[in-house]
């Protein structure tokens, strides 16, 4: 028998070093690409004999995540953020200056495969960019000459660990702390107050703190956990997610760089209260550089007998938690998504019913919260449910974390009790000539100045914390225009209203922000995301709209002022399509120019080409039908 070649070794022990089980596929190409650079035919199927399951659905799992390259990549994958707060910064002349520096095009691999230079969708670092991933490692504070060296390390492959510190270096930018963030906190308090007084016991502290899941949808959280708690079966899971996609949104990176222990020991109390054995914390693909800090953390909670086997000396405490690295899917933030992928699939949000509290990972009853959500349940396990809700609203008890980038002297995490009013946030960070405010990041609310008064809160301003500001120096548009392009790349395609509402969206706010929409595109926008709103199949499709929505309402001007002309104007055009064939042709000539002989019968054409059906044509229109393709 032959000896297995040097790329069939190194597979077979990645392999090996997961047990062999499918459900660590993803981890397993991370891995495997982490060698390789790139995911090649070869390599996929190794993996696949090696854990027993089809190329197909190897395949189908490392095209599905925008980390992972079924393409040949340079040794060093350099991915700039293209968020809006990161374009205010001026990331984008700073991407054509490093790609000037390295001789490649954007989006490009040189020839000699040293490097490829691209962009993504944001990084997580929005209060300290121009920011930049390196083979997946967090890259702060972009400036020209920290560029310059990095290109003549590139030049050099110095290795990265031989890189200056300061390149990596992340910092928390806590500006404003309150019961979560400025409170101390003994670890291991929420799991002795667990075992004195049951887990019947914390939930009823839950009850009655009122607490409310932080992602923003403002779940009853007693009422989750009930409900997973009284699921039939032995078998549950705790699932933290940690996958913080939404651009502007940093707080669980703070949390988890910063509060790990309080994350862990919020989800190892809910391991108690379910009766869980095991958890799991999905690690957005962005926050690599904190893994093995986080990976240490729950070594160390092992060895002081704070997780693991018989915790705190008790036999029937058994809980542990595993950590899942993502690979750049923002639907992945989805709960069921997120668990189909930790399930080693591509993360396709599932039907629901039923819920994951009763059918989640593996099929089983599992709780999905989000970082915030555990760390402060810890808290209330400690410090009781009437503590917590003394803080905030009658329907928003506590406090709320927020994101704060943008146009602004003091970006970072602000805690405020909930209800808090918009002015006072633009007050604390100096927002002083703030145009508006885009909460809850691109699925969320845009928010002109004669709503600052408001209040963020679940019965007025949800969010799940990101607040980015515009002064009154931007266009609005350019945000718009990046959301929309945001949420079309990042669409997973499973339902029709999302895959192609938010490919139709971007190319219509596209038109009208190159100065060549009219009303009618404007209209078009308002019932194109109406449909999206009613038919897309999970949260991705229904609030991708949010943004363009709110600012037709909010700042219509914004829009008016882009406008060709009020009159219909056909979206596609017809005579800069012929122009590569004329190029080809060598023609220049008036009748090679759609426009100069038939703008008439363009127009009517446009109008005429939803019905396509003669019987429904005027009949001096038919000849024109008929001569179509």
């Amino acid at each position: 028998m032959a000896e297995p070649s040097p790329l069939a070794q190194t597979i077979d022990e990645i392999v090996r070093s997961h047990h062999g089980l499918s459900t660590r596929l993803l981890q397993i190409l991370r891995e495997v690409q982490d060698k390789l650079s790139w995911l090649s035919p070869e390599a996929m199927d190794r993996v696949a004999e090696d854990l027993g399951i089809s190329p197909d659905k190897v395949r189908r799992v490392a095209e599905f995540y925008s980390f992972l390259y079924t393409q040949p990549h340079g040794s060093y994958d350099i991915l700039f953020s293209d968020n809006i707060t990161d374009r205010m910064l001026g990331n984008r002349e700073l991407l054509r200056y490093l790609c000037d520096r390295l001789g490649v095009g954007i989006g490009e691999t040189r020839a000699d495969g040293r490097v490829t230079v691209g962009v993504t969708s944001c990084t997580g670092m929005c209060d300290q960019g121009p920011a930049a991933l390196v083979n997946g490692y967090a890259l702060t504070r972009l400036d020209k000459p920290r560029l310059d060296q990095i290109a003549e390390r590139v030049e050099r492959l110095a290795p990265l660990p031989e890189w200056p510190r300061e390149f990596f270096e992340v910092v928390s930018n806590i500006r404003r702390a309150d019961i979560l963030l400025g409170r101390h906190f003994a670890d291991g308090a929420a799991l002795r107050a667990v075992l004195e007084r049951g887990g019947r016991a914390i939930v009823d502290e839950l009850i009655e703190s009122g607490l409310r899941g932080q992602g923003g949808a403002g779940f009853k959280l007693a009422l989750k956990w009930m409900s997973c708690l009284d699921a039939p079966g032995d078998v549950k899971y705790v699932v933290c997610n940690a996958d913080e996609g939404e651009p502007g949104t940093f707080k669980d990176r703070v949390l988890m760089q910063e509060y790990a222990d309080l994350v862990f020991e919020g989800m190892t109390l809910c391991g108690r209260v379910l009766g869980a054995r095991q958890g799991f914390v999905y690690l957005r693909g962005e926050y690599r550089y904190m893994l093995d800090a986080l990976k240490a953390t729950l070594q160390r909670r092992r060895q002081v007998g704070l997780l693991g086997a018989a915790i705190l000396g008790d036999p029937t405490f058994n809980f542990d938690i595993d950590i899942h690295l993502g690979a750049g899917a923002y639907v992945c933030g989805e709960e069921s998504a997120l668990i189909e992928s930790l399930e080693g699939k591509h993360g396709t949000p599932r039907i629901r019913p039923p819920f994951p509290t009763t059918h989640g990972y593996l099929n089983k009853p599992t709780v999905v919260n989000n970082v915030e959500t555990f760390a402060i349940t810890a808290k209330i396990a400690a410090e009781g449910g009437a503590w917590y809700a003394s803080r905030g609203t009658a329907e928003s008890k506590g406090t709320k974390l927020l994101s704060v980038s943008g146009d602004c002297a003091r970006p970072g995490i602000y805690e405020y009790p909930f209800g808090v009013a918009v002015r006072q946030v633009l007050e604390d960070c100096g927002a002083r000539d703030a145009q508006g405010v885009q909460m809850a990041g691109p699925a969320g609310r845009t928010i002109a100045p004669s709503h600052y008064g408001r209040q963020i809160s679940f019965e007025d301003l949800a969010t799940g914390g990101s607040f980015m500001v515009f002064a009154k120096h931007r266009d609005i548009l350019d945000g718009m225009r990046n959301f929309a392009h945001f949420f079309a790349h990042e669409s997973c395609g499973f339902c029709t209203p999302c895959r192609v509402g938010t490919s139709l969206m971007r190319d219509l706010v596209d038109k009208v922000h190159t100065g060549r929409g009219t009303r009618a595109d404007l209209e078009e926008m308002r019932r194109l995301g109406r449909i999206m709103k009613a038919g897309s199949h999970c949260g991705l499709g229904q609030t991708a709209p949010n943004s363009v929505l709110y600012s037709l309402d909010q700042f219509p001007e914004a829009w008016e002022r882009r406008l060709r002309s009020t009159a219909f104007e056909p979206a596609f055009d017809l005579d800069a399509a012929l122009g590569e064939a004329r190029r080809l042709s060598g023609r220049d000539d008036p009748e090679a120019h759609w426009l100069d002989a038939h703008d008439d019968d363009l127009v009517r054409l446009a109008k005429l080409l939803p019905a396509r059906d003669a019987s429904t044509v005027p009949d001096d229109d038919r000849n024109l039908l008929g001569a179509m393709p």
